[in-house]
């Protein structure tokens, strides 16, 4: 059985985590960025240049996965409100409780999750 106080208290510390990597990620694009300001090289010719373009692409991609996970966190406090939090949206059926553990705003059960 879920304990919703518990499972509250686990979203909202994944929510506080995921906004302190927002945070850190959005600094360290705009420490890439400024690093760049001023440069007229290209990235291509540019010794250092690609490994900026990586840096910064990278962060983005992190930061993008980082949004998406907080949208999945504030989805899940919404079902806990609601009385579905642990009940997959696709089938219907109990999210395993380990699955809950390790990934507590998942929305799909395991079978779901692998078709996606």
């Amino acid at each position: 059985m879920i304990d919703e106080a518990q499972m509250r208290e686990r979203l909202e510390d994944e929510r506080a985590e995921t906004q302190a990597l927002i945070g850190r990620l959005t600094q360290g694009i705009d420490e890439v960025s400024a690093a760049r300001d001023g440069d007229n090289s290209d990235d291509e010719h540019d010794p250092e240049g690609a490994t900026l373009a990586f840096e910064r692409s990278q962060a983005a991609t992190l930061l993008a996965q980082s949004e998406n996970r907080l949208n999945e966190i504030a989805e899940a406090v919404d079902r806990l409100a609601a009385g579905t939090f642990g009940i997959c949206i696709e089938c219907g059926r109990p999210i395993a409780e380990a699955r809950l553990e390790a990934r507590p705003y998942a929305a799909k059960c395991v079978d779901c999750a692998a078709r996606d």
